[in-house]
């Protein structure tokens, strides 16, 4: 019986130290991994993802401020052509106060 117990510990030992080095290898396989891929897409003139957020956020804002100027466009034009109507009305009363009566 010592003896089985003596073979499972040592079998349990050396499944242990084969899984802390498979654990070992996956992280350095990652490492690998990651550091050729961000080597590949850095060849491919990608932006990183913190770039593209800034830049997203540079164009909301631009649409947004294209957007009310467009609404400050309408009310211009609003106000000229009430201006526009204003004069002709007093044009008009001008007008008709010069013609003799």
């Amino acid at each position: 019986m010592q003896v089985d117990n003596k073979v499972l510990d040592d079998l349990a030992r050396v499944a242990g130290g084969a899984v802390g080095a498979v654990a070992g290898l996956k992280n350095e396989v990652e490492g690998h991994v990651r550091q050729r891929l961000e080597r590949v897409l850095s060849g491919l003139d990608m932006v990183r993802r913190d770039e593209f957020e800034a830049v997203k956020e540079m164009a909301a804002r631009a649409r947004a401020q294209e957007d009310e100027i467009n609404r400050l466009m309408v009310l211009q034009q609003a106000l000229l052509d009430r201006v526009a109507h204003l004069e002709s009305v007093v044009a008009k009363a001008a007008a008709e106060a010069d013609k003799p009566a």
